[in-house]
């Protein structure tokens, strides 16, 4: 069977990840459609080594007849067009955080919680989880099922291309400007990013934690459990590509070590190297284009009972948006669609 599938924002960074990844996964379409705003429209974009799409107007794109939509727009792009998408029949995977708090909607990471993906029909529309979380709960996932977690603290050090290709742009620009002894003037980013760090992803809120940190904490209870309580503090690093974490966890249950490498070198999704050895860990630059949540220094916290210390790297814009994405829809056609399916069949009671 194949699949009439859109990509939604197919001029973006993540948008062109996703054509990337559907043809290298040779996900069996019958049809690649290329959405993006209207200023867009006449641009092309790749699908594989040889294809060529033409980008075409979202906002007068008729959804009928397309099986699946990967939308990464923009929230408010997809707050828009995803409901009038899953209305026509189309399966939206949203890469955006619109929907993922909503209690009908499921928000899926396939490694952790892929039953989920069998609630699409409340509103038509599965959630893509937000970069920083997937690869937390990956890593998290065969250990709260050995020992269960109770509490999770996290750091992050996010790359730029977490914040869009201009926030990529402008490293680059400032990187290049303080080399020449040019002035550097942060436009993208609220202060100086080439060299330097930044604690604050995203807006802040009212109990001082920034939108970023608030997004791990409510998505990882979604996704993994409600009781697990999470702490984190998100940093935007001058990388181009590839999220970092450390991370704390204590567990309901004594842990053990090596115990826990050999249960996340077995669990799907991960790459254990962990040499206590210089340079035997992996690093953003190592990660990029990547599948792998990738483990390392895996050690015991020995600051509280049952804590275990561990550092997670992952391509952000592959598995932390494009790839997820695409390992839903895979499951999504393998078990749940069929090209016997009329689009009312498909489509959400709600419409």
């Amino acid at each position: 069977m194949a699949y009439r599938v859109a990509v939604v924002g197919a001029t973006g960074a993540v948008g062109q990840e996703m054509l990337k990844t559907l043809a290298e996964r040779q996900f069996p379409v019958s049809e690649v459609i290329a959405l993006a705003s209207e200023r867009s429209v006449g641009r092309q974009v790749s699908f594989g080594e040889d294809d060529v799409l033409d980008v075409q107007d979202l906002e007068t794109f008729d959804f009928r007849g397309v099986d699946i939509g990967l939308f990464s727009p923009g929230a408010k792009v997809s707050a828009i067009h995803a409901p009038r998408a899953a209305k026509a029949g189309c399966v939206v995977i949203d890469n955006t955080s619109q929907f993922r708090m909503e209690h009908d909607v499921p928000l899926v990471v396939p490694e952790v919680n892929a039953q989920r993906i069998a609630d699409y029909t409340r509103r038509g529309i599965i959630a893509n989880p937000n970069c920083s979380t997937i690869q937390m709960v990956v890593a998290l996932k065969p250990l709260h099922d050995a020992w269960k977690a109770l509490r999770v603290v996290v750091s992050t050090y996010q790359s730029t291309s977490g914040a869009g290709k201009e926030a990529m742009d402008e490293l680059f620009r400032q990187t290049r400007a303080i080399y020449v002894n040019d002035p550097v003037t942060p436009e993208h980013f609220p202060k100086q990013i080439a060299f330097n760090v930044i604690p604050q992803i995203d807006t802040f809120m009212d109990d001082g934690s920034t939108k970023e940190e608030w997004k791990m904490v409510v998505e990882t209870r979604k996704i993994l459990d409600p009781d697990i309580k999470v702490t984190a503090t998100c940093v935007r690093v001058p990388t181009f590509i590839g999220h970092a974490e450390a991370i704390n966890v204590e567990f309901e249950r004594p842990v053990d070590v090596a115990k826990a490498r050999e249960l996340l070198r077995h669990a799907p999704g991960i790459i254990v190297q962990d040499s206590r050895d210089p340079g035997g860990y992996v690093t953003p630059v190592d990660s990029q284009g990547e599948d792998g949540v990738f483990v390392s220094r895996i050690r015991r916290d020995p600051t509280i009972e049952n804590g275990l210390n561990f550092w997670v790297v992952s391509d952000n814009l592959r598995k932390g948006a494009a790839l997820n994405a695409v390992e839903i829809a895979e499951i999504l056609a393998g078990r749940y669609l069929s090209k016997a399916d009329t689009g009312a069949r498909r489509r959400p009671a709600s419409a």
